[in-house]
């Protein structure tokens, strides 16, 4: 046993060495156009270089983006942002291969978010625009006639998909928001602007999170304890501190992640999932609305205490309802890795097979007592 445990650290080192020595760095790139240049930089996302020569005299800046592991149906741009960090604003160059096989490249000033990257007239002249695509590798080659002077630029790049000839918008989750930094020209060093992009990927995380277990863990287990445990004499009061318990916890975390969400929106001016924002707002509605039903909650033999019980379970059960669905959806958004909605979605499933079996056995139960 010992003996297999150092072969498998053996072979998992020399992968190791392999993958290492196979990574790519611009520097050791050749172009096959006999291109040369004289600077380079890895970028850190998307698997993506930049190659250079600039001329501080002239203000030149001849360029070679290149991004590694792209397919066909997909476009790629690199730009410069004159006016700051981030997408907006920023004047780009685009490349994608078209139906017929032939690149097209061209250039595209951003001013909105939600753009399809048309094309337009940048800020600074370009020349000997041109883009290739082989072997899964798309480059753009361009000279830029940059006017304000400064050996800093703010960079950013990106990759996204192609349909009916014509890019479409790009993710905007995980690599695709960390695509954006600075290049000091003279030097060759390249810092990260990502800092905001992996502050509000936390943000979108500890929204997930919170919502998760609030309005879609806790708010079930609620509803299970409610339902299966009143049914036993022996519980007697229990039941509803419990239930109450587990609701109002509920709806406290669930609260914090909506507001969450609700900052997230209004730091994201462009980008809107209007079905999970509208499902989110309907569902904090419904549960204050069950938060302070408590408070008007009739005693048992009250004659307005069955339509008080009918309110509270149609409401509790659309809660649950559009709770998971909801999550499911900002999953589909947030896009983790598959462990974490196979995780939730294992969570479910064993609720829902919890509840299942104790309807079964209270039935069962509430039968054989009435015999």
């Amino acid at each position: 046993m010992a003996g297999m445990f150092k072969f498998v650290l053996c072979l998992c080192f020399f992968i190791c060495v392999i993958v290492s020595s196979s990574a790519q760095t611009c520097s050791k790139y050749l172009f096959s156009t006999n291109r040369d240049f004289r600077s380079c930089n890895d970028l850190p996302v998307l698997n993506s270089f930049i190659h250079y020569n600039y001329d501080s005299s002239s203000g030149k800046l001849q360029i070679a983006y290149r991004q590694t592991g792209v397919s066909t149906s997909q476009w790629i741009a690199w730009a410069i942002n004159p006016t700051g960090q981030g997408m907006v604003g920023s004047q780009a160059l685009v490349a994608y291969q078209q139906s017929d096989g032939k690149m097209r490249a061209y250039t595209s000033p951003v001013t909105q978010y939600q753009t399809n990257l048309e094309e337009g007239d940048l800020s600074f002249d370009v020349s000997d625009l041109s883009a290739t695509y082989a072997n899964k590798e798309m480059i753009i080659f361009a000279t830029l006639e940059l006017k304000n002077g400064s050996s800093t630029l703010n960079q950013v790049w990106q990759e996204g998909p192609v349909s009916g000839g014509a890019p479409q918008m790009h993710s905007t989750s995980g690599a695709n928001v960390k695509s954006v930094g600075t290049l000091n020209l003279v030097s060759g060093q390249a810092g990260s602007s990502a800092g905001g992009g992996d502050s509000k990927l936390k943000k979108r995380n500890i929204h997930g999170v919170l919502n998760a277990v609030s309005w879609g863990l806790l708010m079930p287990m609620g509803a299970i304890i409610a339902r299966y445990l009143k049914v036993f004499k022996s519980a007697g009061p229990a039941w509803f501190y419990l239930h109450v318990s587990c609701q109002f916890s509920a709806y406290v975390v669930g609260v914090a992640g909506w507001a969450t969400g609700i900052k997230l929106g209004s730091e994201s001016a462009g980008i809107e999932y209007s079905t999970h924002r509208i499902i989110g707002i309907v569902l904090f509605c419904l549960g204050t609305l069950q938060a302070f039903a408590l408070l008007l909650r009739p005693k048992p033999d009250h004659k307005f205490r069955v339509y008080w019980n009918v309110y509270h379970h149609l409401v509790g059960y659309a809660v649950i309802t559009l709770s998971v669905i909801n999550i499911f959806k900002g999953l589909d958004i947030l896009k983790p890795e598959d462990k974490w909605k196979q995780a939730y979605t294992g969570c479910i499933i064993a609720l829902a097979c919890i509840a299942v079996v104790l309807e079964l056995f209270t039935w069962f139960f509430v039968m054989k007592r009435k015999k």
